[in-house]
């Protein structure tokens, strides 16, 4: 019996393209430490990493997952944002991986903020994806900076397999599906809600607040300081940040964000 997803589950550049559609090239490295400092500078460019060995999250944070059981890429973007709107990103990035994942799992991610994707389990949820997004510069025009979009979906871990103990995968949750099938919903969900959220940022922050199972809840904001603000999570502003009795707090001034 195979051991690995990778064995029923091969990423090939082809198919990979195909999966993409013609907007976008896309390049399949066996092994890289990061997609996103691997990633060329050049908009509308995908890199995919067989097995990715020193992935990043936020506050630099880093984890290796076995060879074949993730799906993990980075999309580089001109999102044609305005300086306000550039911290939506994040977030219009979250519901397109949910969009994506549903569609090809048939499972409901459950958005927290501000951009991990859990799957409900037992006794709690578990991470299912994450996503790190960097703004770089355009080698082409340097009034417009690119957006380096990294994406990692743990798809077919076990249990033991998962780098950390409050993860989960798609194939945990009863889901066995491809990793082409992966790539190409969330990447044609991508697409459309870039597109709406150059045309409408409003409207994908108010679809983003909709989704998001933070708000509502009491929780524990963890700042870099040690400081521990609680209270009621009332709205994500604007500019993205979570409000939290009135207080608001950015994605970069925040640790952990925990239920109480």
């Amino acid at each position: 019996m195979p051991d690995t997803e990778s064995s029923w589950s091969p990423l090939e550049p082809d198919q990979l393209s195909a999966a993409a559609g013609p907007a976008w090239t896309v390049t399949l490295l066996p092994t890289a430490e990061s997609t996103n400092a691997a990633a060329p500078p050049v908009a509308g460019s995908i890199l995919v990493a067989d097995h990715q060995t020193a992935g990043r999250g936020r506050l630099d944070r880093r984890w290796e997952t076995p060879p074949g059981t993730a799906l993990t890429f980075s999309a580089v973007v001109d999102p044609e944002l305005a300086d306000q709107d550039w911290p939506l990103l994040p977030l219009a990035t979250a519901l397109a991986v949910a969009e994506g994942v549903r569609r090809a799992a048939d499972v409901d991610p459950r958005l927290k903020w501000p951009n991990d994707l859990l799957l409900p389990g037992d006794p709690d949820d578990g991470k299912l994806a994450g996503i790190l997004l960097e703004r770089v510069a355009n080698p082409e025009d340097s009034d417009r900076p690119l957006a380096v979009i990294g994406i990692g979906i743990n798809v077919g871990m076990t249990r033991e397999q998962l780098p950390v103990p409050t993860a989960t995968s798609l194939a945990i949750a009863g889901a066995h599906v491809d990793r082409t099938q992966v790539f190409h919903e969330v990447v044609a969900a991508l697409t459309r809600v870039l597109d709406r959220l150059s045309d409408d940022p409003a409207s994908v922050l108010e679809q983003y607040r909709g989704a998001c199972t933070t708000l509502g809840r009491h929780v524990e904001v963890h700042l870099p300081d040690g400081t521990v603000l609680t209270g009621l999570a009332e709205d994500v502003d604007r500019h993205g940040r979570l409000v939290v009795d009135g207080k608001p707090v950015g994605a970069g001034d925040v640790v952990h964000v925990r239920p109480t």
